[in-house]
């Protein structure tokens, strides 16, 4: 359900608000941290990757074979973090329009939702339910 005018420019009033409050909370939200985090635990773990393979070829030349399975420990646990970082990164990045914004925030898609090419909702299980509670309503129920 698209939000009215009214409801769009008191969003935009809280977000300026909190934004000029607390910026570091503003930040937070904003989620740059979360990409600077994911980009950093990326990093590390593909440093701990290449050490991981040093070990392990250094177990498998040295021929004392518990070294070379530490290093494959090492090297799927760091492939493992850095599969999950490159996956937050990527979610990050398909995020929905936010119109822009002088503090940074924005009001997602203009607070109209997606639509497919019938014109009707992308979510029939949030239509449904937005309908009985307009129902509910309108009998006087709630």
């Amino acid at each position: 359900m698209p939000l009215s005018e009214e409801e769009l420019r008191l969003l935009e009033q809280m977000e300026r608000a909190l934004s000029e409050e607390d910026p570091k909370f503003a930040s937070t939200l904003r989620g740059t941290t979360q990409r600077l985090a994911a980009r950093r635990r990326a990093i590390l773990a593909g440093v701990a990757f290449a050490a991981g393979v040093a070990v392990m070829m250094g177990g498998a030349v040295s021929g004392y074979w518990p070294v070379g399975v530490a290093g494959f420990v090492v090297m799927l646990g760091s492939a493992t973090v850095l599969l999950s970082a490159l996956r937050g990164q990527r979610a990050g990045g398909a995020e929905p329009h936010v119109a822009a914004h002088p503090s940074g925030f924005g009001v997602i898609d203009g607070g109209r939702g997606r639509r497919t090419r019938g014109g009707r909702s992308s979510s029939g299980f949030m239509d449904t339910l937005q309908a009985r509670w307009r129902r509910r309503r309108e009998r006087g129920g709630f």
